[in-house]
């Protein structure tokens, strides 16, 4: 599967080229050219088992140096993300006279990033080399062809050097999570018992988001599973039931947005493992379906991703910050102790802290980049996971779909309801942010849609100290702590009771 869209992309070349020399303006502009490379990239992360935290940091920088060629192509029509991301400096200008294919550049420029941020360099190689056949074979000119990958490096090379400064190195010898036996402190969980993934990951720098205490969802509830009135109880003996009594429909919906990079099957001494993309990954593929249905041009396409993979990323980040802060037990962990030695969850529990859920937060995040891009009550049927052997589900809109995910990790058991809900407030009010600082089109697209409910956590910005902050909304008011339950702070003065900074 790695090859396929390589193999057909050669096949197509080889057999179109003697029909249709001299069209490679034809062939580039095609945005599903982009969109096959972006599904490359999938395919390469799920290929080299990487976790769904890091597989969002690859998706970044590679839609980043795509973009940042269309927005130094076409200045007319888009910004640069300089100065509008932290810490990325102006990028490289196109050279006076060059002739350059930009839509070349930037999938060329997307595949050097891609593979160059984390894995060694050469895993999209063989798919680069037919891209560059694919001009030739549709008669772009040798200069031209020499001047667009000249041009894709020099973004490649600047947006290389930003990644660098991330803190991503820094962390890879960060120390390890401990593990001790404090009562609702989260362990290693079966199968595969596996340490914490990504622990220090909150340290990385955000692109968008100023600052981890932006966000503040309030604390877990109470570890209790010995008083049957406590919330802490209620939400484990709630989880408990439904994974004995799930529907089909649930049941489809938890394996839809399963989304494990790698699972472990074990049957006695048998173990192996099976892939799909992860979560992010899948949020990719969803942008790739909105810009086909919607009949995207190139530039509109790469924009999308970019806005996409920016949400995705800073979501991530302060999804890692809340996890690793109250570091809470899983519910399989507290069912299999305390209720039911062999309970188990519909899906695998993965290797981090339940609260908060990073699928909830990331999928809600992406809904709001994709709503600014393409509008709300956009219908559209997600095929992502046919190439698992999963069925299609239809969505009526992006929000729907995050909402759908907000509830597949409560069907599949591994997350609390309660945390479900939290979780895919705060990623919308993230994903909030981020359409609607990037001003990414000269002229923005404005969507006449109103906005969530105010969400059931404080916003801190330093952009905007001293403006009121938003109040807790009743839908969400029964999963807050009676101190909780008060007129929320202004900005300048809030002080979070627990200590969320890195």
């Amino acid at each position: 599967m790695k090859n396929s869209l390589l193999v057909a992309l050669a096949t197509t070349a080889l057999f179109t080229s003697c029909h249709f020399k001299n069209d490679y303006e034809q062939v580039f502009k095609d945005p599903n050219l982009y969109c096959n490379t972006v599904h490359e990239l999938n395919t390469v992360v799920m290929g080299n088992n990487f976790g769904p935290i890091v597989a969002s940091r690859n998706y970044l920088y590679a839609a980043i140096a795509g973009y940042e060629v269309i927005a130094g192509g076409y200045p007319d029509k888009f910004n640069s993300l300089s100065g509008q991301l932290h810490g990325l400096k102006s990028m490289p200008k196109p050279p006076a006279g060059a002739k350059i294919n930009y839509e070349l550049a930037s999938v060329l420029a997307f595949c050097k990033l891609g593979e160059a941020v984390t894995f060694p360099e050469g895993s999209m190689r063989k798919f680069v080399d037919s891209l560059k056949q694919l001009a030739k074979d549709h008669g772009m000119p040798s200069d031209m062809l020499a001047a667009s990958a000249s041009y894709a490096d020099s973004i490649g090379a600047a947006v290389m050097a930003w990644s660098k400064t991330d803190n991503y190195s820094q962390t890879r010898g960060a120390t390890e999570y401990m593990v001790n036996d404090s009562p609702g402190r989260w362990v290693p969980t079966p199968p595969a018992y596996s340490p914490a993934m990504e622990p220090h990951w909150r340290e990385i720098r955000f692109v968008v988001v100023d600052s981890v205490r932006e966000f503040i969802p309030h604390p877990p509830y109470p570890f209790n599973v010995t008083d049957k009135n406590a919330p802490y109880y209620q939400e484990v003996k709630k989880i408990q039931n439904k994974g004995d009594s799930l529907t089909p429909e649930e049941t489809w919906i938890a394996d839809f947005w399963d989304d494990n990079p790698f699972k472990l099957n074990v049957s006695g001494h048998l173990m192996f493992g099976t892939k799909k993309f992860s979560p992010a990954g899948h949020w990719m593929g969803i942008v790739g379906i909105a810009a086909q249905k919607s009949g995207s041009d190139f530039a509109t396409t790469v924009a999308a991703y970019a806005r996409t993979s920016i949400a995705l990323f800073d979501a991530f980040i302060e999804c890692w910050n809340i996890k690793f802060t109250y570091n809470t037990l899983r519910p399989e962990t507290a069912i299999n102790k305390y209720f039911d030695p062999n309970w188990r969850p519909h899906l695998q529990t993965p290797p981090f802290p339940e609260y908060t859920c990073g699928h909830c937060t990331i999928s809600a995040s992406a809904a709001e980049a994709l709503t600014k891009d393409f509008g709300d009550n956009f219908s559209y049927t997600d095929t992502t996971e046919l190439e698992f052997g999963i069925k299609s589900r239809s969505f009526t809109s992006f929000r729907a779909a995050a909402s759908e995910t907000e509830r597949s990790r409560y069907y599949g058991g591994i997350h609390y309801e309660y945390s479900t809900v939290v979780s895919h407030k705060m990623g919308s009010q993230i994903g909030e942010l981020v359409a609607d600082r990037l001003k990414l089109k000269k002229i923005e697209r404005i969507s006449p849609d109103p906005r969530l409910p105010v969400l059931s956590f404080y916003r801190y910005s330093s952009r905007a100290a001293g403006a009121a902050a938003q109040r807790l909304d009743t839908d969400t008011r029964r999963y807050l702590h009676p101190a909780q339950q008060r007129p929320a702070p202004e900005y300048g003065h809030f002080r979070p009771t627990t200590d969320l900074s890195p």
